[in-house]
């Protein structure tokens, strides 16, 4: 797709010929594929006081019409999926057949179940002699990554629009074109001017303008916990609503009964998807010590086949932070049995799909996010231990647990996490998403993630 040198503002695309512009690379040969303009806090303003004069029609328009609006956005990104695909693995890096079964297909399937969640949400209740309203919280600001990026649009804006609020967007600025097919997309399935809106730039100017701006009254951001952290400090000054998704330092634990073979070959696969740039990649395996030398051997030859398949990381800068990590853990001790710092390539941001055994919890790879192609593995003496180690982070996002089913469950109840996975069970995108501890505050997709853009009024008889 060719890039809009402009904002999408108030139903139509600004241009913006005077702003400072954003080089975008593609990650796989490291060549500029487009430009992008800066936003300013001008640009945000402008942006936030078209959704707050859009914002009064679209809560007042029926939720069955919101709907039909939401489904003709998911009609418009079902007919464009291969240019979503074609867009993602260019700004991105990901590979093509990647981007057509998850950056594509995921965010279209959740766009669908925003459209019929729209015209199926209580939108009021009754309660005893009350009747409970769940209005539109108002304008949202929406902060979203780059590593996912038309699926963390979609999980944030779906909901919004089928609540009734209106939207001020703040892509990453590693994968703005992406947004900007969103926006079109927006613009050509009739949803009125000024309900959604798109300003590009960075996060420290463009972002933090977003998040501190009176006119905006829930602040919804995916990224770091460091960035979270702060967001939420300036958000709560304002007393003014926030729903973080943040950093995941997710465990996958092999119970003795498992299939090893299975749970750690999906294991590996897990971390290598993306890149092992997901925020809820199982990137700490938990094995027991009786099986823990086989498991070791098998994550290494899983982790062979990954030398061609998987695309290079987002940048140069996040390269050198996922080698650095890899260095780290080498000098505490852990043993490399797959990969390391050097890459096959001349050319692109790769990492080596890498894995680490003989890691101890306290290491640096056990406790810090990566968010690159590194598995950690770990042994556990028995199920307490596990626990334990499973557990003892900051962390609490998303998590998998393999054995037998009874045993698996009683212990997935006892993991402080957002998310767990039981023998490979499969995404669902009606099934809340989001963290304990400082993995983030609410949750996103289905019902529950509608739930983050509404406020509750009760009118009393």
């Amino acid at each position: 797709m060719k890039a809009h040198d402009g904002f999408y503002i108030d139903g139509a695309w600004h241009p913006a010929a005077d702003r400072p512009s954003i080089d975008v690379v593609n990650p796989t040969d490291e060549q500029v594929i487009a430009q992008i303009p800066a936003g300013t806090a001008e640009d945000v303003d402008t942006a936030v006081r078209a959704a707050r004069t859009a914002l009064g029609g679209w809560a007042a328009t029926p939720p069955a019409e919101r709907a039909a609006r939401l489904t003709a956005l998911h009609n418009v990104l079902a007919a464009r999926k291969d240019e979503i695909a074609e867009t993602v693995t260019a700004e991105l890096g990901s590979p093509l057949a990647f981007s057509q079964a998850v950056h594509a297909s995921v965010p279209i399937a959740v766009a669908a179940s925003y459209a019929e969640l729209a015209a199926t949400y209580a939108f009021e209740e009754k309660v005893g002699n009350s009747t409970v309203l769940h209005e539109p919280i108002g304008v949202v600001g929406a902060i979203t990554p780059w590593n996912y990026p038309l699926h963390q649009i979609v999980a944030k804006v779906g909901p919004a629009l089928a609540a009734g609020c209106t939207i001020v967007l703040k892509p990453a600025e590693d994968t703005p074109l992406t947004a900007q097919l969103f926006a079109e997309a927006v613009h050509e399935a009739g949803i009125p001017a000024g309900v959604f809106n798109l300003v590009t730039g960075l996060g420290r100017i463009a972002g933090q303008a977003l998040v501190e701006h009176p006119g905006v009254d829930l602040v919804s951001f995916t990224g770091s916990t460091a960035v979270g952290r702060q967001i939420a400090a300036v958000a709560g000054a304002a007393v003014k609503k926030v729903a973080l998704e943040l950093g995941g330092k997710s465990a996958n634990v092999i119970l003795p009964s498992a299939d090893l073979a299975k749970a750690v070959n999906v294991g590996v696969a897990n971390v290598m998807s993306n890149s092992g740039q997901t925020c809820s990649a199982w990137t700490r395996m938990l094995v027991h010590t009786s099986q823990y030398d086989e498991a070791v051997a098998l994550a290494e030859a899983a982790a062979a086949k990954y030398g061609e398949r998987i695309g290079p990381v987002v940048n140069a800068r996040q390269r050198e932070r996922v080698r650095g990590y890899i260095d780290k853990g080498v000098a505490e001790g852990a043993r490399l049995v797959a990969g390391g710092t050097e890459s096959a390539r001349e050319q692109g941001y790769f990492v080596s799909p890498t894995v680490f055994a003989d890691v101890t919890p306290e290491m640096t790879i056990a406790q810090e996010e990566i968010f690159g192609p590194v598995l950690s593995i770990l042994r556990y003496e028995d199920e307490d231990d596990a626990l334990r180690i499973a557990n003892g982070t900051v962390y609490g996002l998303a998590g998998a647990v393999w054995g037998t089913e009874p045993e698996a469950v009683a212990f997935a109840r006892r993991m402080e996490t957002g998310q767990v996975d039981i023998n490979g069970g499969r995404f669902n995108p009606l099934a809340p998403f989001g963290g304990y501890k400082q993995s983030g505050v609410g949750r996103e997709l289905g019902a529950h993630g509608l739930a983050e853009y509404l406020q509750t009024k009760s009118l009393q008889f």
